[in-house]
């Protein structure tokens, strides 16, 4: 097959919308697919990656963030579906992306990806402590009939998981297909435990070797919910002597240290780009603690199971889909004394046990990015079929 992304979020300097891209070129390639990337550029111009093809659009750049450009030239985009003749197209956003995609008068089978949830990342993250997500769902209804009205363009909607699809089949979105994503595993394992990197990390906290070492990886953001993360922990360290190390940096940095100011044994991080120390910390800690509801699938939640930690998570979005009772505490998001509670029930259980629970996800339903891919490909497979016998 030839798929062909139109990408409206892919930069050189990109984050997590680059990586998965980058990751489904090589996959492509690997399989014998070809696939092609439309985004835009400074320029026009054309480039191999990961064997695959990307080609730029030119545009102006983003006022908001200048790592990215505007994809406005629709004629363009159009004129480059029409020589590729694709089999699949993608279009990978709500916006432009979206639309010139499902303008495009050529006969492919067109795909809506979903891997953002707009109104869980800001509504039900700032509106939450005044009404309930599904009463936040209402009143951004109108957001929701944009959305119906696009994927109705499509042939399908890919999502990250079932919860999501189910989500999205109650606001009559078109023909959500769930196609889960993973993890890189070789990263991901309880073998990278370290005794000493524990201690030398609990001394940074102040405490001594028999405290409890909690850990979260997180983008500095306010759908992230930090400060109901430290505010919780916090409360929990009240009760048992623990510390926590958050990894990651963002924005709002200004804002995370502001409400980090003055709680005992809490140290910010920072960012680290060494994928292998970062892996080496993770599977160093006793618990992982999250606060982001808002994802589509918990991939620091997935990546922190399998290196054998129990975690904490909200009870809603891609992080409680992961949640299991065998290794994981719950919490409704943005409470911070059912936070603490969760906290302190889950040092209370066995923790071998949970990390024994921890190795049987990992080994039985949490899968891998080549899994995500292949499932992708023979899902595109099918519909393209079934479009040739229609």
């Amino acid at each position: 097959m030839k798929i062909i992304d139109v990408a409206e979020f892919y930069a050189d300097e990109g984050g997590g919308v680059k990586t998965y891209i980058n990751q489904k070129l090589h996959a492509g390639s690997k399989a014998g697919h070809e696939i092609v990337v439309i985004a835009p550029g400074k320029k026009a111009g054309q480039e191999e990656r990961f064997g695959g093809r990307v080609i730029w659009v030119p545009g102006p750049a983003l006022p908001v963030d200048r790592r990215y450009y505007i994809l406005w030239r629709e004629k363009m985009v159009h004129e480059i579906l029409d020589r590729e003749k694709p089999d699949v197209v993608e279009g990978s956003s709500p916006w432009t992306g979206g639309w010139f995609a499902a303008r495009w008068k050529g006969d492919a089978v067109k795909t809506f990806i979903f891997h953002q949830d707009p109104v869980a990342v800001y509504p039900h993250t700032f509106l939450d402590r005044v009404m309930s997500f599904s009463k936040v769902d209402k009143l951004f209804l109108f957001y929701w009939q944009y959305l119906k009205r696009l994927s109705r363009r499509y042939d399908a909607t890919i999502v990250s998981g079932d919860w999501l699809a189910q989500r999205l089949s109650g606001f009559g979105i078109n023909n959500p297909v769930a196609v889960p994503f993973g993890i890189d595993k070789t990263f991901s394992s309880p073998e990278r435990r370290d005794t000493a990197l524990r201690k030398k990390l609990l001394e940074e906290l102040g405490l001594p070797e028999d405290a409890i070492l909690l850990i979260g990886i997180s983008r500095h953001h306010p759908e992230k919910r930090l400060g109901t993360l430290f505010e919780g922990f916090r409360q929990a360290s009240k009760e048992r002597k623990m510390g926590l190390a958050i990894f990651g940096d963002g924005p709002f940095r200004w804002m995370v240290e502001r409400q980090a100011k003055g709680i005992e044994h809490l140290k910010l991080m920072g960012y680290t780009s060494n994928r292998e120390e970062l892996a080496d910390y993770l599977s160093s800690a006793d618990y992982f603690v999250h606060g982001s509801a808002a994802e589509t699938y918990g991939l620091v939640v997935a990546e922190a199971v399998c290196s054998g930690l129990p975690v904490v998570v909200p009870d809603t979005g891609g992080a409680g889909d992961l949640a299991n009772r065998a290794y994981s505490e719950t919490y409704e998001p943005g409470n911070a004394a059912q936070l603490s509670r969760a906290i302190l029930r889950i040092i209370d259980r066995s923790r071998p046990e949970m990390v024994e629970a921890c190795a049987r996800a990992a080994k039985e339903s949490i899968g891998t990015m080549d899994d995500h891919f292949k499932l992708l490909f023979k899902v595109y497979q099918n519909l393209v079929d079934e479009k040739r016998v229609r």
